[in-house]
């Protein structure tokens, strides 16, 4: 299921046909044989194309970096998914990796009649309910699916990817669409688009029961994750007719364990048809080539009427609907509305009340709630799909709260809304931020396919024009005609549903069907993929930084600045940089919390915060263990306002007693919280492992500690801050002689810097033995981590540690995900990295994963360890490896403040120049003996720390205690409170 961006999700819903405005028109031009339409002024330059078989293409030029980004969409998701074979789209995404009647196979004559009895095979399965029967049916699928796995060349797709340069292979399934995403190297287009065109061609559905146990996984990860329930369990009441609630995206447990191939395949035949996709394409090439070779690449489609998912009208909800929800994860409450079709005046309507509840600085949420501290967070949005949209209020209770207060809260702010009692101003302030986030945005190709790949499934392609005037169209919105539709839609319409922390009863999982290790041929190749990589492509040379070229060096006052010129907009980045944090001083982060809820002698905190969104700017202060930052951000016209603005509040802040009292409260809750989060409860078990007892995780203030924190402390460490060396760097369209007067008669300094204190010091534990960190936690699956200290950083294996990571563990392409997911089905996700530090006097770790049920632990830890003790050969998957390492560093360019991030980043590892230039003259002469001694010596054989995060009730200790001497930890050992 997809999880998309706000900005994006905003920006799309923002066009209306009722406000259109003379810039953004929709033209019609010819060029290179080919009819196309673009709308005047288009930032991305997007030409949208009809083929004569109906695929809509959209081409969007950017030559910045020599890379392609790609999305094929298809309008089909979990709303077209029978009722009878929910989570049937999923299914078919996940099929359309593994191949045709031309790849993916060694002879597909032979491979033919076994794919097609177990075709026949799942339709008697699918059939039969006595449980004995089954069983012997499904063994039948075991048997038969072994032996074609014999012809079968698992992940040939993802290696061909790999061969290619694509970096980021990947697709998703959401209510009304499957969309597939790619990137390449703009060399590569060729062979690139001969995959895809034979990719949609004649998939076939081979090795699927293996996929089918990942999908498995995927579902039981799912009834592990509370939002998840959340989501699921909500759009139920809010839909009680239309499959947003009534269908999920991957289906119910009862239809994953009856799958139909046949189905699959019906389904496949009726959605994917030209006149039902969209090419999205953004990066380097010339739209009147790249529109030849994508219409000579799928000519071969066929349009057929297609009837989409029409659903009946839902009736109007007329009361207050209550949904308690159990797990392990923190209490929150959420209040949901229905919301109104794409591209209305009411969604336009909801986008923006979106923005004036919660945009981060000034909405009423933000400056109610979260900057008076009244609860733990809160925060609104608005979801848009075809048909209806979600709108959303959250609140997380702080201590000593009830769900319900926290709901009283979130409907106070409501009220307020429908009262009228905001400034006016607050909207245009929101047209204001949300251009300066698309004009960022936009720069980004992946962001540019997104944003047209959507309006396709939300079929408004030809309203593109609108969603571009979106802000413009939300700017003449009046304060009345929010607070008459406020009025007019919030009422007692919504769905309250209550998080509580406990143990959820209803669940239940998908169980684990007995699977025979498939046959992954990983060292083969098909003929057609031996053909499509002979050809060779045209090499893309490398380009790295020159510091002293690319980077401008100055000063203003004492401290040194470091500039980086803008010269396509007015944008600006700056901060002022600290090589101090956490490890410095326990108190920083907190005096960084304090900070937000603070006022001054001129300004309240609540003014604080609507100033710097009236100009549109960004103003933080973050602070990490090692590293401290003030950033600011926005129009350069707003510059002087911006650094003023902050130097004020750093010089003048002061202490609000209150305020300290309520952050400390919020402090103790957030941390009763991280010991409910898996996540991060699995994160301080590596820790642990890696540092012991005293380690980075639990290196931090004890409760009591935090209640004894005053303010002349905290607000010390603020007024002092300059005081220390800091360096100032600056990404905008001023050049370093003019930015640096500027700002140092804005940037107050001292005569000298203060020094900075020592910094905290960890110690590596020694793996002379193999260890278990087990956390106990109330959940279906098991968490695994495997860490190891593997030595000192030492700066000539860069080349090597990337190349045995793109062949070992990384990517769907890899030795570890072809061997745990693919041919044995024990995880849905699996990775295994040789982690480089990111700095010098650190050390390495290998570090493994698997994500598994909790009765395939065993077998997912001797996978695993079988992998990291002994390396698999594939000289193919090695090359394409090699290759693809080589390759995202040719293709690689580091632009805008990005040089001033390599800059440092280097320089922490003691490296005064760009450290892709060692890495890729070290990846040249590398052979698979190379990486194979790398393993033998820093991986094989060697013991390991298994950190294990699971259900005391799922696992057995004694099967733990084989892995190495076991350790239970307690929530307070890992997290130091």
């Amino acid at each position: 299921m997809k999880n998309k961006l706000m900005l994006l999700a905003c920006f799309l819903i923002a066009g209306t046909s009722l406000m259109a405005q003379s810039g953004f028109q929709w033209k019609t031009a010819s060029s290179g044989g080919y009819t196309y339409k673009y709308v005047t002024n288009d930032p991305t330059k997007s030409r949208f194309y009809t083929l004569k078989n109906g695929l809509t293409v959209i081409l969007s030029p950017n030559t910045k970096e020599p890379t392609i980004e790609f999305r094929m969409s298809v309008r089909a998701g979990s709303n077209t998914d029978p009722r009878t074979a929910t989570g049937l789209a999923h299914y078919l995404e996940h099929l359309l990796f593994k191949g045709t009647d031309k790849f993916g196979t060694l002879d597909f004559a032979r491979e033919k009649p076994l794919l097609d009895k177990i075709d026949a095979l799942y339709e008697q399965y699918n059939k039969t309910t006595d449980p004995v029967k089954r069983k012997e049916i499904y063994a039948q699928i075991d048997k038969t699916s072994g032996e074609a796995s014999h012809y079968s060349i698992a992940n040939e797709y993802d290696k061909m990817m790999k061969s290619i340069g694509g970096q980021s292979t990947n697709a998703h399934t959401w209510y009304e669409e499957t969309v597939y995403n790619e990137d390449f190297p703009s060399n590569a287009t060729d062979k690139f688009l001969a995959l895809q065109a034979e990719r949609f061609r004649n998939p076939i559905f081979r090795i699927f029961h293996t996929e089918l146990e990942a999908v498995y996984e995927e579902k039981n990860r799912g009834l592990d994750d509370d939002s998840w329930k959340i989501n699921e369990k909500t759009a139920a009441l809010l839909f009680p007719t239309h499959n947003y609630g009534q269908q999920t995206t991957i289906g119910t447990v009862e239809h994953l364990k009856n799958p139909s191939l046949v189905e699959i395949r019906k389904y496949y035949n009726k959605y994917y048809v030209p006149n039902n996709m969209a090419i999205a394409m953004a990066g380097d090439f010339n739209p009147d080539e790249m529109i030849k070779k994508v219409d000579q690449s799928f000519s071969f489609m066929q349009a057929k009427p297609v009837a989409l998912y029409q659903p009946a009208p839902e009736k109007p909800l007329t009361k207050i609907q209550k949904l308690d929800i159990y797990g392990p994860s923190a209490e929150s409450v959420r209040l949901s509305y229905r919301g109104f079709a794409e591209n209305t005046q009411q969604s336009l309507l909801l986008d923006l009340i979106s923005s004036i509840l919660s945009n981060g600085k000034a909405g009423l949420l933000d400056i109610n709630l979260n900057k008076q501290q009244k609860v733990l967070r809160a925060s609104a949005a608005y979801q848009q799909m075809k048909d209806y949209g979600i709108f959303f209020l959250v609140a997380q209770p702080k201590q000593g709260q009830t769900l319900e207060q926290a709901q009283q809260l979130l409907l106070d702010q409501l009220n307020i809304l429908k009262k009228g009692d905001f400034d006016e101003s607050l909207i245009k302030a929101t047209v204001a931020n949300q251009k300066l986030s698309l004009l960022q945005s936009f720069d980004d190709n992946g962001f540019r396919v997104e944003a047209v790949t959507n309006e396709f499934i939300l079929n408004r392609a030809t309203k593109w024009d609108k969603s571009l005037n979106g802000q413009d169209a939300m700017a003449k919105i009046t304060k009345k005609q929010v607070i008459d539709f406020a009025n007019q839609f919030f009422k007692d319409n919504y769905v309250v549903t209550y998080k509580h922390k406990g143990e959820d009863k209803s669940i239940a999982k998908v169980e684990k069907p007995t699977i025979t290790p498939v046959e992954t041929n990983a060292t083969e190749t098909s003929p057609f993929a031996k053909n499509l990589l002979a050809t060779p492509s045209k090499p893309i040379a490398p380009k790295f930084l020159d510091f002293q070229k690319d980077l401008n060096f100055g000063k203003a006052g004492i401290a040194e600045v470091i500039t980086v010129e803008n010269k396509e907009n007015s944008i600006f980045r700056m901060s002022y940089r600290f090589d101090m944090g956490a490890y410095n001083n326990q108190l920083m982060p907190y005096a960084a919390q304090y900070l937000t809820f603070l006022a001054t002698d001129k300004y309240s905190a609540e003014e604080i915060s609507k100033e710097f969104y009236n100009i549109a700017c960004n103003y933080t202060f973050n602070v990490s263990n090692e590293v401290a930052t003030i950033n600011i951000s926005g129009l350069q016209e707003n510059f002087d306002k911006a650094v003023s603005l902050v130097e004020h509040i750093l010089s003048n802040c002061k202490a609000n007693e209150q305020a300290l009292t309520e952050l400390k409260s919020r402090i103790l809750k957030s941390r009763e919280n991280n010991k409910l989060n898996k996540a991060a409860i699995l994160s301080g078990l590596m820790s642990y492992a890696q540092f012991g007892a005293n380690n980075p995780t639990n290196y931090t203030l004890t409760n009591q500690e935090v209640n004894n924190m005053t303010s002349a402390d905290l607000l010390s460490i603020i007024h002092n801050l300059r005081n220390y060396k800091h360096v100032i760097t600056y990404f905008g369209p001023e050049n370093l002689n003019t930015f640096s007067a500027n700002i140092n008669k804005l940037h107050k300094l001292p005569a000298e810097f203060t020094a900075i204190p020592g910094a905290k010091k960890f110690v590596y534990t020694n793996n002379e033995k193999s260890q278990v960190y087990f956390a106990d936690y109330d959940m279906v699956q098991s968490e695994v981590r495997w860490a190891r200290n593997a030595g000192k950083y030492e700066a000539d294996l860069a080349g090597k540690v990337t190349l045995f990571n793109s062949y070992f563990g990384g990517g769907m392409g890899s030795i570890v995900f072809q061997t745990i997911r693919e041919s044995k089905a024990l995880a849905y996700s699996t990775f295994a990295v040789f982690a480089a530090p990111d700095r010098a006097d650190k050390q390495y770790t290998m570090v493994a994963y698997v994500g598994s049920q909790a009765d395939k632990m065993n077998d997912a830890v001797k996978g695993m360890n079988d992998l990291l003790n002994d390396l698999p050969k594939s000289e193919k998957s090695f090359e394409a490896s090699k290759y693809n390492a080589m390759n995202a560093i040719e293709t690689s360019r580091i632009t805008k403040d990005g040089i001033i991030a390599a800059y440092f980043a280097n320089k922490k590892l003691g490296i005064d120049h760009d450290g892709r230039i060692d890495e890729y003259n070290e990846l040249k002469p590398l052979t698979f003996t190379d990486i194979k001694d790398f393993h033998d010596t820093r991986v094989a054989h060697k013991p390991y720390n298994y950190c294990i995060v699971a259900s005391d009730k799922k696992v057995k200790l004694e099967d733990m205690e084989k892995f190495g001497t076991f350790n239970k930890l307690t929530l307070e050992q890992i997290f130091g409170y």
